[in-house]
C-alpha cells in the first residue's frame, strides 16, 4: 500500500494543475465548449446574423463594401491619426493604441486616411488593408438599468470603417440591444427574451420576441443592415426616412444578401485599468474624422445614453418602419422620387461644401436664369378668348387661368375622366401576370417593369389626348357663346373619336418605327412634338386621320423649337406640381400610400385640364402666326355645333 502513495500524490498534483489552468484560462465556443462566463454564453448564444447586400465589384455603389470590423483595424495603425481640436487640430500622435486613448474626452479625434467627403474608393480599399485576416467582430454589453432592475439588456455594438450613406463620415458605431425578463445573466440563460430593439439613424425600431417580422436563426436575430448607412433593419426591403429618428433619406437592404456570423467581444461597463486590451472603451472623443454636424465622426459606445439607459431607449423606439411599396403606383412613384431627390440633394450639399465658390457660382446662375426666363415674357392681362390670337407665354398661361376659372365643373370632370385609363392599365398588367404561361413568361424575362412601362405610356398619352380633345372643344364652345357641359363634350368627342384614333393611331406607329430604327430617333422627337396639335386640329378644325396631323405639322413647322419648349414646360410642371406636393405630404402629413396616391391623382386632374388649356391657346397663336388670321376671325374649319 505504501508503495502506491507517490502514484496517488501525482495525480491529485496532476488533477490539482488541470483545474488552476481551467480557472485560469476558461473554456470559449470556439474550442468546442460554453464559454466560462454567464455574460459570454449569453452574448455567444444570442449574437446576431447580419445580412449586407451584396457587392458585385471593388468600389460598386450600388452594394455594400463594409463589414462588421474590429477595432483594432485602426488602433496602433500608424496611418491612423489621433488629433486635437484647435489650433488647425494638430496631430498629437500616429498609431494610437488603446492604452494611448484611454481617459481622452470630446477634444480628441481619430482621423483615418482619406477625406470624408469625397472618399472615391481610398476608405473602401484601406477598410480591406486594415482588416485583413481580423473577423468581423460585434462587441456584447450586457446592462441592467438601475430603474428597471428586472429587465437585463443584451447589446451588440456594431463598429464599421466608414459611412457612406447621406451623411458621410469616417466611423460608424451602430447596433442591436434584445430585452430579458431577468435580473442577471444567469437569469438571463434560463429565460427566453422578451424584446429586441434595432438601431437606425438616431432612432430605431423594435420588436416582440415573437414578433412575425423578427427573423432568427435559433435564438440569434437576424439584422438586415443598409448598404451605406449600415442602420438595422428586420427585413429586405426600400425604408422610408422623413426625421432624424428614421433617417432624412432612404434605406435599402434589399437585393442579394451576404450572411456574416461576427466573432463576439464582451465588454464590460467601464474600464478602469489604463493599460487593458479594452481601454479604448474610455475614449470619449471621436471615432472618425471632425466635420460639422452630421459629418462628424461619431463618439464610441461608452458614451451613449443608451449605454446605461438601454430600457429608456427601448421605450422610445418606433414599433414599425415605413416600407416603400413595389409598383408604379402614384404613392411609390412619390416615395422614390424622394429618395432620389434626397440622395441627390445630399450630394450637392457635400458638393457646394467642397468647394463653396463653385456653389455661389451655381447658384447665382440658377437665379439669374430664372429671372429671365420670367422675364423674358409678358405677364399683361389680355382677353382669354379668342382662341386663335397672338399671345406671349405669360399672357397665355394668365387667359387660361381665367378659362378655367369661368367653367371649372366642366374642366375638372375632364381630368376625372383621364383617371379610367390609369385603372386600366393597371388592369391590363394584372391579367397579363394572372394568365398562365404569359404571367411565368413575364417574370422570367423580367419583362413586368417593361410592360409597366409601356402600359402606363399608352394609358398616359390616351389620357392626354382625350383631355386635350375635351378642353379644345368645350374652349370653342365657350368661344361661340354657348354652354359646354361636360356630357356635350363627351358626346361631341365619341362623334370624332373615329378621327382621333385615326390620327393616334398614326402618329403613333410613326414614331415608334422610327424609334426602333435607333438611328431615326431625332427624327422620332421631331416629329412627337409636330404631332401636339391633332387634338385641336380634329375637334376645332374637323380633321382626322392625316389629315389632323398634316395640319398639326404645318402650325409647328416654323415654331419647332416654340412648341416643343412650351409642350415640354407645360407637361412637366404638372408632373412638378403633383411631385412637390406629393413630396410635401409624404414628409409633413405623412399620409398612407393609397391615400397619398389618390392625392397626387387629383393634383393632375386639376392640374391637366388647366395644362391642355394652355396649349389650346398656344395652338391658337400658331394658327394666328401660320394663318395669318387676327382679331375675332373663327378658327377655319370650325364645325357650327
Amino acid at each position: 500500500m505504501a508503495g502506491r502513495r507517490p502514484h496517488r500524490f501525482g495525480a491529485a498534483l496532476a488533477l490539482t494543475i488541470v483545474l488552476a489552468t481551467l480557472a485560469v484560462f476558461p473554456t470559449t465556443s470556439a474550442a468546442g465548449g460554453e464559454p466560462g462566463t454567464a455574460e459570454e454564453q449569453l452574448a455567444e448564444r444570442y449574437a446576431p446574423v447580419l445580412m449586407l447586400q451584396e457587392q458585385e465589384h471593388e468600389c460598386d455603389p450600388d452594394g455594400e463594401p463594409y463589414t462588421p470590423a474590429s477595432v483594432e483595424a485602426v488602433l496602433g495603425n500608424p496611418q491612423v491619426a489621433l488629433r486635437q481640436v484647435g489650433n488647425d487640430d494638430p496631430v498629437v500622435m500616429w498609431g494610437p493604441t488603446a492604452q494611448d486613448l484611454f481617459g481622452l474626452r470630446r477634444g480628441f479625434y481619430l482621423d483615418f486616411p482619406g477625406l470624408a467627403l469625397a472618399p472615391g474608393c481610398v476608405y473602401e480599399r484601406d477598410n480591406r488593408d486594415f482588416t485583413g485576416d481580423l473577423p468581423p467582430t460585434v462587441y456584447a454589453h450586457v446592462v441592467v438599468q438601475p430603474e428597471h432592475p428586472d429587465r437585463l439588456i443584451l447589446q451588440y455594438w456594431i463598429w464599421w470603417y466608414y459611412n457612406g450613406w447621406n451623411n458621410k463620415h469616417e466611423g460608424d458605431w451602430e447596433g442591436i440591444q434584445i430585452v430579458f425578463p431577468a435580473a442577471t445573466a444567469e437569469e438571463a440563460l434560463g429565460v427566453e427574451p422578451i424584446e429586441v430593439g434595432y438601431s437606425q439613424h438616431e432612432g430605431g425600431e423594435r420588436a416582440d420576441w415573437t414578433d412575425a417580422k423578427l427573423e432568427r436563426d435559433g435564438p440569434r436575430p437576424v439584422v438586415y443592415a443598409s448598404a451605406g448607412s449600415h442602420a438595422s433593419y428586420f427585413g429586405a426591403a426600400l425604408y422610408l426616412g422623413r426625421n432624424g429618428s428614421e433617417g432624412f433619406g432612404c434605406d435599402d437592404t434589399g437585393g442579394a444578401a451576404v450572411r456574416i456570423d461576427p466573432e463576439v467581444v464582451v465588454l464590460p461597463t467601464s474600464v478602469d485599468d489604463p493599460d487593458s486590451d479594452l481601454a479604448w472603451l474610455g475614449f470619449l472623443g471621436l471615432w472618425g474624422e471632425r466635420g460639422e454636424g452630421p459629418y462628424s465622426g461619431p463618439t464610441g459606445p461608452a458614451d451613449k445614453g443608451r449605454w446605461i439607459n438601454a430600457i429608456d431607449r427601448q421605450e422610445r423606439l418606433r414599433d414599425g418602419s415605413v416600407v416603400v411599396p413595389g409598383g408604379d403606383g402614384r404613392g411609390a412613384a412619390i416615395a422614390d422620387l424622394f429618395c432620389d431627390v434626397i440622395g441627390w440633394g445630399s450630394e450637392q450639399v457635400v458638393a457646394i461644401k467642397l468647394q463653396p465658390l463653385r456653389g455661389a457660382i451655381l447658384g447665382a446662375v440658377g437665379v439669374a436664369l430664372a429671372a429671365w426666363a420670367i422675364r423674358s415674357t409678358s405677364w399683361r392681362q389680355v382677353e382669354p378668348l379668342p382662341i386663335v390670337r397672338r399671345r406671349r407665354f405669360g399672357e397665355i398661361v394668365r387667359a387660361a387661368g381665367r378659362i378655367f376659372a369661368k367653367r371649372p365643373v366642366a374642366y375638372v370632370l375632364i381630368g376625372l375622366a383621364a383617371m379610367p385609363f390609369s385603372v386600366l392599365a393597371g388592369l391590363l398588367a394584372g391579367a397579363a401576370r394572372a394568365i398562365p404561361l404569359v404571367g411565368d413568361l413575364i417574370e422570367l424575362t423580367g419583362a413586368g417593369l417593361g410592360a409597366a412601362l409601356v402600359l402606363s405610356g399608352l394609358s398616359s398619352l390616351l389620357a392626354f389626348v382625350a383631355i386635350v380633345a375635351l378642353v379644345a372643344w368645350v374652349t370653342g364652345e365657350a368661344e361661340a357663346g354657348r354652354e359646354a357641359t361636360f356630357r356635350a363634350a363627351a358626346r361631341a368627342l365619341w362623334e370624332r373619336a373615329g378621327d382621333l384614333a385615326g390620327a393616334l393611331v398614326r402618329a403613333v406607329l410613326i414614331v415608334s418605327v422610327l424609334s426602333l430604327s435607333i438611328v431615326g430617333v431625332p427624327w422620332a422627337l421631331r416629329q412627337v412634338f409636330r404631332y401636339q396639335f391633332l387634338g385641336q386640329t380634329t375637334m376645332l378644325e374637323d380633321r382626322g386621320g392625316a389629315a389632323a396631323l398634316r395640319r398639326s405639322t404645318e402650325l409647328v413647322r416654323r415654331r419647332w423649337w416654340h412648341t416643343a419648349t412650351v409642350t415640354t414646360l407645360v407637361t412637366g410642371s404638372v408632373a412638378v406640381i403633383a411631385a412637390t406636393v406629393g413630396l410635401v405630404l409624404l414628409i409633413v402629413a405623412r399620409p398612407p400610400f393609397w391615400t397619398l396616391s389618390a392625392i397626387v391623382v387629383l393634383v393632375e386632374v386639376l392640374a391637366f385640364p388647366f395644362a391642355a388649356i394652355v396649349m389650346t391657346l398656344v395652338y391658337g397663336d400658331a394658327v394666328h402666326e401660320t394663318d395669318s388670321i387676327g382679331g375675332d376671325l373663327p378658327v377655319p374649319g370650325r364645325p357650327a355645333g
